[in-house]
């Protein structure tokens, strides 16, 4: 499935370059736009971040979310500094499907656990963004990327599988928001150690050859941001692209 993503500062849509907020780009559309542009070629899911709340948590933009969401016209799963199981109700309770937790299933593996026991697995999503060294070794990075957890994505994974995780985002940040392509060895290899996990893709994707090689590595989905808002390929061609290739 292709999931085209939308990240929010200020209610503004932007793109990070790498996670840094000095590299940012400031795109002039609205985010109900954008929405309904998107459903109307076919996607059935939105990824969304918010910045702002994951910088402050005090000022999440939950009003908006909570319009993009009311249009009625695709699914969404949200993120962005979710540090508390407040937070996790706000979004669900505004109808967001999926909450999306990153650095804290790492720092708080079992508070999470507990939210996956509880909401249930279907809603949750952990965000594992993850540095791989040169032996190979995939380790997570937290706090925007700022800091290297020590944990590797396998150990987590085998530890959350022991309450059902089902829904995994995966990136990996070298390839993120420069259009190299996304690691297709990386998911294949993923997807093979943990079948169970419906794996999303992230990071990388420049051109629909980058989405047509993912396809035999078995993703659940593709998030797409940087190379639709920049144009490169539209929504519509990507799922034609997903849909088509064998």
């Amino acid at each position: 499935m292709i999931i085209p993503a939308i990240d929010l500062i200020e209610g503004s849509v932007v793109r990070l370059y790498q996670g840094d907020y000095e590299q940012k780009t400031e795109y002039k559309l609205d985010p109900i736009d954008v929405v309904n542009s998107y459903a109307d070629q076919g996607a059935e899911w939105l990824h969304i971040v918010d910045l702002t709340g994951a910088k402050d948590t005090s000022k999440r933009q939950l009003d908006l979310i909570a319009k993009m969401v009311a249009t009625g016209r695709m699914q969404f799963q949200a993120g962005g500094g979710i540090r508390s199981e407040q937070d996790v109700a706000q979004l669900l309770e505004i109808g967001v499907k999926r909450v999306v937790i990153g650095s804290l299933a790492v720092k708080e593996p079992e508070l999470v656990k507990g939210w996956i026991t509880k909401y249930g697995a279907d809603a949750i999503v952990l965000a594992l963004d993850i540095n791989i060294d040169e032996s190979g070794n995939k380790f997570i990075a937290t706090h925007g990327w700022q800091e290297n957890s020590g944990v590797s994505i396998e150990a987590l994974l085998e530890d959350f599988l022991s309450v059902g995780a089902k829904h995994v985002l995966c990136t990996d940040i070298s390839r993120d928001g420069t259009l190299q392509g996304a690691n297709h060895q990386l998911y294949t290899e993923m997807t093979e150690r943990f079948p169970t996990v419906g794996w999303q893709a992230s990071g990388g994707i420049g051109k629909l050859d980058d989405i047509a090689i993912l396809k035999p590595t078995k993703v659940s989905g593709v998030i797409l941001g940087r190379a639709l808002l920049e144009g490169k390929f539209t929504v519509e061609q990507a799922i034609s692209c997903w849909n088509t290739t064998s």
